[in-house]
Protein backbone atom coordinates (compact mmCIF):
# COMPACT_ATOMS: atom_id res chain seq x y z
CA UNK A 1 0.00 0.00 0.00
CA UNK A 2 1.36 3.39 -1.17
CA UNK A 3 1.53 6.31 1.21
CA UNK A 4 0.22 9.85 0.13
CA UNK A 5 3.41 10.84 -0.73
CA UNK A 6 5.03 8.22 -3.12
CA UNK A 7 1.17 7.96 -4.85
CA UNK A 8 1.74 11.49 -5.41
CA UNK A 9 5.18 11.18 -6.54
CA UNK A 10 4.35 8.21 -8.79
CA UNK A 11 1.71 10.36 -10.36
CA UNK A 12 3.91 13.22 -10.91
CA UNK A 13 6.85 11.08 -12.67
CA UNK A 14 4.42 9.84 -15.34
CA UNK A 15 2.61 12.80 -16.00
CA UNK A 16 5.98 14.73 -16.42
CA UNK A 17 7.31 12.11 -19.07
CA UNK A 18 3.96 12.26 -20.89
CA UNK A 19 4.43 16.13 -21.36
CA UNK A 20 8.01 15.35 -22.74
CA UNK A 21 6.45 13.12 -25.26
CA UNK A 22 3.50 15.34 -25.96
CA UNK A 23 5.59 18.37 -26.55
CA UNK A 24 8.34 16.32 -29.19
CA UNK A 25 4.97 14.65 -30.99
CA UNK A 26 2.95 18.10 -31.06
CA UNK A 27 5.92 20.04 -33.04
CA UNK A 28 6.94 17.23 -34.82
CA UNK A 29 3.79 16.73 -36.25
CA UNK A 30 3.04 20.17 -37.25
CA UNK A 31 6.27 20.72 -38.93
CA UNK A 32 5.81 17.64 -41.00
CA UNK A 33 2.29 17.89 -41.31
CA UNK A 34 3.68 21.41 -42.60
CA UNK A 35 6.50 19.99 -45.06
CA UNK A 36 3.98 17.09 -46.29
CA UNK A 37 0.76 18.98 -46.89
CA UNK A 38 -1.32 17.07 -44.55
CA UNK A 39 -3.78 19.19 -42.78
CA UNK A 40 -4.69 16.45 -40.48
CA UNK A 41 -1.14 15.39 -39.13
CA UNK A 42 -0.89 19.42 -37.96
CA UNK A 43 -4.41 19.20 -36.32
CA UNK A 44 -2.92 15.96 -34.53
CA UNK A 45 0.10 18.03 -33.33
CA UNK A 46 -2.08 20.70 -32.50
CA UNK A 47 -4.25 18.06 -30.24
CA UNK A 48 -0.64 16.80 -28.67
CA UNK A 49 0.03 20.30 -27.60
CA UNK A 50 -3.50 20.29 -26.75
CA UNK A 51 -2.21 17.50 -23.83
CA UNK A 52 0.27 19.56 -22.36
CA UNK A 53 -2.38 22.01 -20.74
CA UNK A 54 -4.27 18.35 -19.05
CA UNK A 55 -0.77 17.20 -17.79
CA UNK A 56 -0.37 20.26 -16.06
CA UNK A 57 -4.27 20.39 -14.59
CA UNK A 58 -3.00 16.90 -13.54
CA UNK A 59 0.04 17.97 -11.52
CA UNK A 60 -1.68 20.80 -10.11
CA UNK A 61 -4.54 18.59 -8.96
CA UNK A 62 -2.43 16.14 -7.44
CA UNK A 63 -0.55 18.07 -5.16
CA UNK A 64 -3.28 20.00 -3.85
CA UNK A 65 -5.52 16.39 -3.58
CA UNK A 66 -2.49 14.60 -1.67
CA UNK A 67 -2.65 17.49 0.93
CA UNK A 68 -3.02 16.20 4.57
CA UNK A 69 -6.91 17.39 5.96
CA UNK A 70 -6.82 21.06 7.27
CA UNK A 71 -9.01 23.19 9.36
CA UNK A 72 -11.36 24.23 6.41
CA UNK A 73 -11.16 20.15 4.85
CA UNK A 74 -11.14 17.87 7.63
CA UNK A 75 -11.68 14.98 5.55
CA UNK A 76 -9.06 15.61 3.13
CA UNK A 77 -8.34 17.55 -0.17
CA UNK A 78 -9.32 14.01 -2.47
CA UNK A 79 -12.32 15.30 -3.77
CA UNK A 80 -9.75 17.75 -5.80
CA UNK A 81 -8.77 14.79 -7.89
CA UNK A 82 -12.38 14.41 -8.58
CA UNK A 83 -13.79 17.37 -9.50
CA UNK A 84 -10.01 17.43 -11.94
CA UNK A 85 -11.38 13.64 -13.37
CA UNK A 86 -14.32 15.53 -13.99
CA UNK A 87 -12.79 18.07 -16.16
CA UNK A 88 -10.69 15.37 -17.77
CA UNK A 89 -13.77 13.45 -18.98
CA UNK A 90 -15.16 16.92 -20.39
CA UNK A 91 -12.42 17.48 -22.29
CA UNK A 92 -12.29 14.54 -23.27
CA UNK A 93 -16.03 14.64 -24.45
CA UNK A 94 -14.94 17.93 -26.09
CA UNK A 95 -11.99 16.76 -28.11
CA UNK A 96 -14.51 13.95 -29.38
CA UNK A 97 -17.21 16.37 -30.10
CA UNK A 98 -14.53 18.57 -31.83
CA UNK A 99 -12.96 15.38 -34.04
CA UNK A 100 -16.60 14.49 -35.25
CA UNK A 101 -17.33 17.99 -36.45
CA UNK A 102 -13.81 18.26 -38.48
CA UNK A 103 -14.71 14.72 -39.82
CA UNK A 104 -18.28 15.32 -41.04
CA UNK A 105 -16.84 18.80 -42.91
CA UNK A 106 -14.29 16.59 -44.35
CA UNK A 107 -16.70 14.45 -45.52
CA UNK A 108 -18.56 17.05 -47.34
CA UNK A 109 -15.61 18.60 -48.66
CA UNK A 110 -13.43 15.76 -49.98
CA UNK A 111 -12.44 17.02 -52.94
CA UNK A 112 -10.95 19.76 -51.90
CA UNK A 113 -8.05 18.09 -49.61
CA UNK A 114 -4.91 18.15 -50.92
CA UNK A 115 -3.20 15.41 -51.34
CA UNK A 116 -0.52 14.15 -48.36
CA UNK A 117 2.73 13.30 -48.67
CA UNK A 118 4.77 9.91 -47.47
CA UNK A 119 6.76 11.64 -44.09
CA UNK A 120 2.95 12.16 -42.90
CA UNK A 121 2.71 8.39 -42.91
CA UNK A 122 5.83 8.29 -40.74
CA UNK A 123 5.22 10.39 -37.97
CA UNK A 124 1.72 9.20 -37.59
CA UNK A 125 3.08 5.68 -36.82
CA UNK A 126 5.92 6.92 -34.59
CA UNK A 127 3.13 8.99 -32.78
CA UNK A 128 0.68 5.75 -32.68
CA UNK A 129 3.89 3.87 -31.03
CA UNK A 130 4.78 6.58 -28.73
CA UNK A 131 1.22 7.38 -27.29
CA UNK A 132 0.10 3.68 -27.03
CA UNK A 133 2.93 2.99 -25.26
CA UNK A 134 2.29 5.91 -22.76
CA UNK A 135 -1.39 4.95 -22.45
CA UNK A 136 -0.29 1.77 -21.13
CA UNK A 137 2.72 3.24 -18.45
CA UNK A 138 0.27 6.42 -17.32
CA UNK A 139 -2.88 3.79 -16.64
CA UNK A 140 -0.58 0.86 -15.08
CA UNK A 141 0.16 3.99 -12.12
CA UNK A 142 -3.06 5.47 -12.59
CA UNK A 143 -4.74 1.60 -11.25
CA UNK A 144 -1.69 1.30 -8.72
CA UNK A 145 -2.16 3.96 -7.05
CA UNK A 146 -5.62 4.03 -7.24
CA UNK A 147 -6.02 7.42 -9.17
CA UNK A 148 -8.65 8.01 -10.75
CA UNK A 149 -7.33 11.20 -12.18
CA UNK A 150 -4.11 9.74 -14.00
CA UNK A 151 -6.45 6.77 -15.29
CA UNK A 152 -8.64 9.99 -17.00
CA UNK A 153 -5.16 11.19 -18.28
CA UNK A 154 -4.31 7.99 -19.65
CA UNK A 155 -6.90 7.68 -21.68
CA UNK A 156 -6.64 11.64 -22.82
CA UNK A 157 -3.48 10.14 -24.24
CA UNK A 158 -4.95 7.13 -26.02
CA UNK A 159 -7.05 10.10 -27.56
CA UNK A 160 -4.17 11.17 -29.39
CA UNK A 161 -3.13 7.75 -30.34
CA UNK A 162 -6.55 7.35 -32.13
CA UNK A 163 -6.53 10.58 -33.75
CA UNK A 164 -2.93 9.40 -35.17
CA UNK A 165 -4.40 6.35 -36.48
CA UNK A 166 -6.83 8.47 -38.34
CA UNK A 167 -4.54 10.44 -39.52
CA UNK A 168 -2.60 7.20 -40.84
CA UNK A 169 -5.54 5.86 -42.46
CA UNK A 170 -6.37 9.42 -43.66
CA UNK A 171 -3.08 9.68 -45.10
CA UNK A 172 -3.17 6.24 -46.69
CA UNK A 173 -6.63 6.71 -48.00
CA UNK A 174 -5.94 9.58 -49.69
CA UNK A 175 -2.66 8.62 -50.99
CA UNK A 176 -4.19 5.75 -52.68
CA UNK A 177 -7.63 7.97 -53.68
CA UNK A 178 -10.02 7.00 -50.38
CA UNK A 179 -10.14 10.16 -49.09
CA UNK A 180 -12.97 9.73 -46.91
CA UNK A 181 -11.60 6.68 -45.22
CA UNK A 182 -10.11 9.70 -43.28
CA UNK A 183 -13.46 10.79 -42.17
CA UNK A 184 -15.23 7.60 -41.31
CA UNK A 185 -12.50 6.69 -39.20
CA UNK A 186 -12.66 9.91 -37.13
CA UNK A 187 -16.19 9.76 -36.31
CA UNK A 188 -15.94 6.75 -35.10
CA UNK A 189 -12.97 7.30 -33.04
CA UNK A 190 -14.42 10.41 -32.08
CA UNK A 191 -17.28 8.06 -30.42
CA UNK A 192 -15.35 5.60 -28.74
CA UNK A 193 -13.42 8.46 -26.88
CA UNK A 194 -16.69 10.31 -26.21
CA UNK A 195 -18.12 6.94 -24.05
CA UNK A 196 -14.91 6.88 -22.42
CA UNK A 197 -15.20 10.46 -21.44
CA UNK A 198 -18.90 10.06 -20.22
CA UNK A 199 -17.87 7.14 -18.53
CA UNK A 200 -14.96 8.67 -16.24
CA UNK A 201 -17.10 12.06 -16.08
CA UNK A 202 -20.31 9.92 -14.67
CA UNK A 203 -18.24 8.03 -12.40
CA UNK A 204 -16.87 11.04 -10.50
CA UNK A 205 -20.25 13.08 -10.19
CA UNK A 206 -21.78 9.86 -8.74
CA UNK A 207 -19.05 10.82 -6.08
CA UNK A 208 -19.52 14.21 -5.70
CA UNK A 209 -22.62 13.28 -4.86
CA UNK A 210 -21.68 10.72 -2.50
CA UNK A 211 -23.33 7.73 -3.96
CA UNK A 212 -23.00 4.43 -2.28
CA UNK A 213 -20.71 1.88 -3.16
CA UNK A 214 -21.37 -1.19 -5.00
CA UNK A 215 -23.67 -3.74 -2.98
CA UNK A 216 -21.71 -6.57 -3.50
CA UNK A 217 -18.46 -4.17 -1.96
CA UNK A 218 -20.44 -3.31 1.17
CA UNK A 219 -21.52 -7.61 1.48
CA UNK A 220 -17.79 -7.62 1.38
CA UNK A 221 -17.34 -5.29 4.55
CA UNK A 222 -19.88 -6.82 6.38
CA UNK A 223 -19.17 -10.02 6.06
CA UNK A 224 -15.59 -9.33 7.41
CA UNK A 225 -17.07 -7.29 9.92
CA UNK A 226 -19.81 -10.18 11.24
CA UNK A 227 -16.35 -12.23 11.79
CA UNK A 228 -15.09 -9.66 14.79
CA UNK A 229 -16.17 -11.61 18.39
CA UNK A 230 -19.04 -9.32 19.80
CA UNK A 231 -20.63 -8.27 16.89
CA UNK A 232 -24.16 -9.31 16.73
CA UNK A 233 -25.34 -7.53 14.10
CA UNK A 234 -24.85 -4.44 11.54
CA UNK A 235 -27.03 -2.25 10.38
CA UNK A 236 -27.53 1.44 9.18
CA UNK A 237 -24.67 1.17 6.82
CA UNK A 238 -23.75 3.74 5.06
CA UNK A 239 -20.31 4.38 2.45
CA UNK A 240 -19.22 6.30 -0.23
CA UNK A 241 -16.34 7.25 -2.30
CA UNK A 242 -13.66 9.94 -2.04
CA UNK A 243 -10.79 9.95 -4.22
CA UNK A 244 -9.11 6.42 -4.01
CA UNK A 245 -10.28 5.47 -0.66
CA UNK A 246 -13.88 4.36 0.44
CA UNK A 247 -15.51 6.52 3.99
CA UNK A 248 -17.74 4.08 6.23
CA UNK A 249 -20.22 4.75 8.56
CA UNK A 250 -22.12 1.92 10.25
CA UNK A 251 -24.31 1.02 13.69
CA UNK A 252 -22.62 -2.18 15.30
CA UNK A 253 -24.79 -4.27 17.61
CA UNK A 254 -23.64 -5.72 20.87
CA UNK A 255 -25.00 -7.60 23.73
CA UNK A 256 -26.51 -5.17 25.66
CA UNK A 257 -25.21 -5.95 29.25
CA UNK A 258 -21.73 -5.29 28.05
CA UNK A 259 -19.21 -2.15 29.27
CA UNK A 260 -18.85 0.91 27.20
CA UNK A 261 -15.49 0.39 26.93
CA UNK A 262 -15.83 -3.57 25.76
CA UNK A 263 -18.17 -2.45 23.18
CA UNK A 264 -16.44 0.29 22.22
CA UNK A 265 -13.24 -2.17 21.83
CA UNK A 266 -15.50 -4.57 19.86
CA UNK A 267 -15.84 -1.28 17.20
CA UNK A 268 -12.12 -0.46 17.05
CA UNK A 269 -11.51 -4.62 16.73
CA UNK A 270 -14.33 -3.95 13.24
CA UNK A 271 -12.46 -1.33 12.05
CA UNK A 272 -8.44 -2.86 12.02
CA UNK A 273 -9.79 -5.88 10.83
CA UNK A 274 -11.18 -4.00 8.03
CA UNK A 275 -8.49 -2.06 7.02
CA UNK A 276 -6.25 -5.23 7.55
CA UNK A 277 -8.64 -7.05 4.84
CA UNK A 278 -9.55 -4.06 2.41
CA UNK A 279 -6.73 -1.33 1.38
CA UNK A 280 -9.28 1.04 -0.24
CA UNK A 281 -10.80 1.51 2.81
CA UNK A 282 -9.82 5.29 4.73
CA UNK A 283 -12.44 6.55 7.19
CA UNK A 284 -14.88 4.76 9.15
CA UNK A 285 -17.39 5.74 12.16
CA UNK A 286 -19.22 3.18 13.74
CA UNK A 287 -21.76 3.48 16.27
CA UNK A 288 -22.31 0.64 19.21
CA UNK A 289 -26.10 -0.33 19.67
CA UNK A 290 -27.02 -2.68 22.22
CA UNK A 291 -29.89 -3.57 20.19
CA UNK A 292 -31.03 -2.83 16.34
CA UNK A 293 -31.87 0.63 16.15
CA UNK A 294 -32.54 0.20 12.61
CA UNK A 295 -36.14 1.37 12.63
CA UNK A 296 -36.81 4.76 13.85
CA UNK A 297 -37.73 4.70 17.68
CA UNK A 298 -38.73 7.31 20.38
CA UNK A 299 -37.08 5.91 23.29
CA UNK A 300 -34.93 8.92 23.64
CA UNK A 301 -38.42 11.08 24.19
CA UNK A 302 -39.47 8.35 26.69
CA UNK A 303 -37.20 7.05 29.43
CA UNK A 304 -35.54 8.91 32.22
CA UNK A 305 -32.12 9.51 32.24
CA UNK A 306 -29.41 8.16 35.33
CA UNK A 307 -30.52 11.77 37.29
CA UNK A 308 -34.00 10.64 37.74
CA UNK A 309 -33.85 6.80 37.93
CA UNK A 310 -30.89 7.29 40.47
CA UNK A 311 -33.26 9.59 42.47
CA UNK A 312 -36.72 6.99 42.22
CA UNK A 313 -34.26 4.43 43.43
CA UNK A 314 -32.83 6.01 45.98
CA UNK A 315 -36.52 6.84 46.99
CA UNK A 316 -37.85 3.32 46.84
CA UNK A 317 -34.95 2.05 48.87
CA UNK A 318 -35.85 4.66 51.77
CA UNK A 319 -39.68 3.92 51.83
CA UNK A 320 -38.40 0.28 51.91
CA UNK A 321 -36.55 0.91 55.30
CA UNK A 322 -33.02 1.14 53.60
CA UNK A 323 -32.04 5.00 53.47
CA UNK A 324 -28.73 4.99 53.28
CA UNK A 325 -26.96 1.28 51.65
CA UNK A 326 -23.41 1.95 50.74
CA UNK A 327 -23.61 1.55 46.94
CA UNK A 328 -20.63 0.90 45.05
CA UNK A 329 -21.80 1.09 41.28
CA UNK A 330 -25.03 1.55 39.59
CA UNK A 331 -25.51 0.38 36.17
CA UNK A 332 -28.29 1.28 33.31
CA UNK A 333 -28.84 -1.32 30.80
CA UNK A 334 -31.49 0.60 27.95
CA UNK A 335 -32.95 -1.11 26.00
CA UNK A 336 -34.83 0.16 22.88
CA UNK A 337 -38.14 0.52 25.60
CA UNK A 338 -36.83 0.00 28.89
CA UNK A 339 -34.01 0.01 31.54
CA UNK A 340 -32.71 -2.75 33.74
CA UNK A 341 -30.63 -2.02 37.10
CA UNK A 342 -27.43 -3.36 38.26
CA UNK A 343 -27.10 -2.34 41.86
CA UNK A 344 -23.86 -3.40 43.75
CA UNK A 345 -23.63 -3.04 47.42
CA UNK A 346 -20.27 -2.81 48.74
CA UNK A 347 -19.80 -6.03 51.01
CA UNK A 348 -19.90 -3.79 54.27
CA UNK A 349 -21.24 -5.31 57.64
CA UNK A 350 -24.48 -3.02 56.97
CA UNK A 351 -24.86 -4.67 53.75
CA UNK A 352 -24.49 -8.02 54.96
CA UNK A 353 -27.37 -7.90 57.29
CA UNK A 354 -29.79 -7.34 53.94
CA UNK A 355 -32.15 -9.88 52.85
CA UNK A 356 -31.25 -9.25 49.21
CA UNK A 357 -33.61 -11.62 47.51
CA UNK A 358 -36.18 -10.22 49.31
CA UNK A 359 -34.86 -6.72 48.90
CA UNK A 360 -34.84 -7.51 45.28
CA UNK A 361 -38.48 -8.73 44.83
CA UNK A 362 -39.90 -5.27 46.80
CA UNK A 363 -37.49 -2.70 44.41
CA UNK A 364 -39.23 -4.83 41.28
CA UNK A 365 -42.70 -4.56 42.74
CA UNK A 366 -42.24 -1.02 44.00
CA UNK A 367 -40.60 0.21 40.44
CA UNK A 368 -43.12 -1.77 38.33
CA UNK A 369 -45.46 1.27 38.52
CA UNK A 370 -42.92 2.94 36.28
CA UNK A 371 -43.45 2.20 32.53
CA UNK A 372 -39.97 1.96 31.95
CA UNK A 373 -38.90 -0.28 34.23
CA UNK A 374 -37.69 -3.67 32.66
CA UNK A 375 -36.11 -5.26 36.07
CA UNK A 376 -33.55 -5.24 38.97
CA UNK A 377 -30.51 -7.30 39.82
CA UNK A 378 -28.87 -6.66 43.45
CA UNK A 379 -25.87 -8.15 44.46
CA UNK A 380 -22.56 -7.53 46.89
CA UNK A 381 -19.37 -6.11 45.78
CA UNK A 382 -15.68 -5.70 47.11
CA UNK A 383 -15.14 -2.52 45.01
CA UNK A 384 -14.16 0.59 46.99
CA UNK A 385 -14.97 3.26 44.86
CA UNK A 386 -18.41 4.86 45.41
CA UNK A 387 -19.91 5.39 41.77
CA UNK A 388 -23.75 6.74 42.42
Amino acid sequence: MYSPEQKQQQAQRVTLVGAIIDTILGLLKITIGLIAHSSALVADGIHSLSDLLTDFLVVAVLKYSHQEPDEDHPWGHARFETIGTVLLGCILIAVAGAMAYESVLILLTSDQIPLPEWPALIVAAVSIGAKEWIFHYTMAVGKRIKSDLIIANAWHSRTDALSSIVVFIGVAGAMSGYVWLDALAAVIVAFVVAKVGWELTWKSIKELVDTGLPEEQVSQYTTEIMRVEGVLSVHSFKSRNMGSQSLLEMHLQVAPHLSASEGHYIGDAAVYRLKGKFEDIGHVIFHIDTYDDEEEVNYCKTLPMRTEVSGILWQSLEALGVPDPDISRLTLHYRSDAIEIDLMLLNSEANKQLNLIELEQKLSKSLSEFGWFKGIHLWLGTKSTRLN
